[in-house]
């Protein structure tokens, strides 16, 4: 298990529910929350029954940032100086972001009350994001002097229109739930964004988990590659998918008008 006095996993019907918890901080980012945030997201590579993930913060808000106070007395980046790669193509902090457009399976964050800074860049890694209307978000850093620098700019990319992510980028600004969603940090708006990313991760699990990989690999890579070679990847992935036991199984339950029985992906 993770460091339990910082995030909380939970398995449930296909479902890993992964809760930052330290709430009497709005679960502020100090070097324990980054430490056991990356190690949750390691773990997850390795739980092939986990169909999809959804990622919510415990208590009055999902991520007020990072905790200053903390950052006063100790290095975040204690692994090695900012541009050291110490997670594939990333250093800790950016890996906390990051590891969840690098998961197998989507995942879905859960945002409410406060989400700041590099919550927002946490928040922003995952492959849905539901907010309720009333939440409080802010691209933070320049107030501090700094810039985003957790995978910001590559989550955003292609969901915020450039000229609004730097109005608020170089404002740090506050906008709302309401405001997220037409801005690009979020996918919809709910009251209860909890219970709508549980709902749709369970709708998504009940999926051939084969098919829901194979059309997230195809996600993160449309953008980079040219028509060719997206062209062939469409191809390549489905010749994998064709006449598999899971993709055999979507076919029976969609003409017996019923749940799908299907493996665990074991890749």
């Amino acid at each position: 298990m993770s460091d339990e006095t910082r995030v909380k996993i939970t398995l449930e019907g296909g479902v890993a529910h992964v809760l930052l918890s330290r709430p009497d901080k709005m679960n502020a980012l100090d070097d324990a929350m980054f430490s056991a945030i990356v190690e949750t997201g390691q773990r997850l590579f390795d739980m092939p029954e986990a169909r999809c993930v959804v990622l919510s913060g415990e208590g009055r808000s999902f991520c007020a940032g990072l905790d200053l106070s903390s950052m006063a007395r100790t290095d975040r980046h204690s692994e090695g100086s900012l541009t050291d790669r110490t997670h594939g193509n990333a250093n800790r902090a950016q890996q906390a972001a990051v590891v969840w457009r690098k998961l197998p399976m989507p995942v879905i964050t859960a945002i409410h009350g406060v989400c700041f800074g590099g919550g927002l860049q946490i928040a922003s890694g995952a492959d849905i994001r539901i907010v309720s209307p009333d939440a409080r978000m802010a691209v933070m850093e320049v107030k501090w002097g700094l810039v985003p620098d957790m995978g910001g700019y590559w989550l955003w990319r292609g969901n915020v229109r450039d000229d609004v992510l730097r109005e608020l980028t170089y404002t740090h600004r506050e906008f709302s739930g309401e405001e997220a969603q037409r801005f690009g940090f979020a996918t919809h708006v709910d009251a209860d964004p909890l219970a709508r990313a549980m709902a749709l991760a369970h709708e998504i699990a009940g999926k051939n988990p084969h098919a829901v990989r194979a059309a997230k690999r195809l996600s993160e890579r449309m953008h980079e590659l040219t028509t060719d070679q997206i062209l062939h990847l469409e191809s390549h992935e489905q010749h994998k998918l064709m006449y598999s036991p899971n993709q055999r199984e979507a076919v029976l339950a969609g003409l017996e008008r019923r749940p799908g029985r299907f493996t665990n992906p074991q890749d």
